[in-house]
């Protein structure tokens, strides 16, 4: 992808040398099984949708922790410390935001809402949001609470080695989908979705949050589209970075990992194959109508 030279956002907040430390009360009746997760096959792919789940929906992530049951937080801070590789992270996530921003705000111009820019918060291990606490476990997360995207960079050196989709245009892709959530939440389309969820059964609630999602990577394929049109962004195997990301996240693909099996009824992101395809509606269609995942029949 071609970045470098160009704008980059202030609208960071670079929480890397906080700490957010636990103390008091009870022990977490659901922390020790967090923990096993943690180390056997498969578990992070279960965190990730579980809890990536609860952020999304402002589910308070500190009763998960058993914060709420009289244990009491304290942030602690320090020296951001960090490698070369991952100051240049930060130096390019900064530009993607940038070049969101700028795509976005063109994009809303001519219609009734205009384009707010979102934060994004750099964080490691947990950091607290309007939706609760959030980990890195989660990967990557955008909370409508408070309109800011969550972002610990060690996401990405799972993406490349645990689920095989390095590359800087398959970090570039997450990122523009948490965008595309903001963009969702500025426009209602969160707001009345989660009122349809509260009214549906669990099936049709998971239905219409991959309906949401699917949305969110039509809208990074969007992003995509005319951000090459404007800046030449692109280059020679970026997009299949980018696809390789989407079937890497695919619930199909971590359910597999996970569990050994597929429960399409539990989806809440939607199948690589859908995401896939979605991402790439928006790359090649490049408008707003294109990606109204809500009125199609077949996702």
């Amino acid at each position: 992808m071609r970045w470098k030279g160009n704008r980059r956002s202030d609208n960071i907040d670079d929480r890397r040398g906080r700490r957010v430390v636990r103390s008091g009360g009870s022990r977490s009746t659901m922390l020790p099984l967090i923990m096993q997760l943690t180390r056997s096959r498969g578990g992070w792919a279960v965190i990730v949708i579980v809890a990536g789940l609860m952020f999304f929906t402002g589910t308070d992530l500190t009763t998960l922790l058993g914060l709420a049951d009289g244990q009491s937080t304290q942030t602690t801070s320090r020296p951001v410390e960090q490698s070369a590789e991952e100051a240049e992270t930060v130096e390019f996530m900064a530009t993607v935001l940038a070049d969101t921003e700028d795509t976005w705000t063109a994009l809303m111009a001519g219609g009734q809402t205009p384009y707010v820019e979102p934060k994004l918060v750099l964080y490691r291990d947990s950091t607290r949001s309007a939706c609760g606490l959030g980990q890195s476990a989660m990967g990557p997360c955008y909370c409508p609470g408070d309109q800011k995207i969550y972002l610990d960079l060690s996401f990405f050196g799972q993406l490349s080695r645990r689920y095989g989709a390095p590359g800087d245009f398959a970090q570039a892709y997450v990122l523009a989908h948490e965008v595309g959530h903001h963009v969702q939440t500025l426009l209602g389309i969160s707001a009345r979705n989660h009122e349809a969820r509260q009214r549906a059964t669990e099936v049709e609630a998971n239905r219409l949050s991959v309906r949401q999602e699917l949305q969110a990577d039509c809208f990074a394929g969007l992003w995509a589209n005319k951000a090459d049109q404007a800046r030449q962004i692109l280059e020679s195997g970026d997009v299949e970075e980018a696809l390789a990301a989407a079937t890497a996240i695919g619930d199909d693909t971590l359910q597999r990992q996970a569990q050994g099996r597929v429960t399409p009824d539990s989806f809440t992101h939607g199948s690589a194959e859908q995401r896939l395809r979605w991402f790439t509606v928006g790359l090649e269609k490049g408008s707003m109508d294109s990606c109204n995942t809500f009125t199609t029949n077949t996702l």
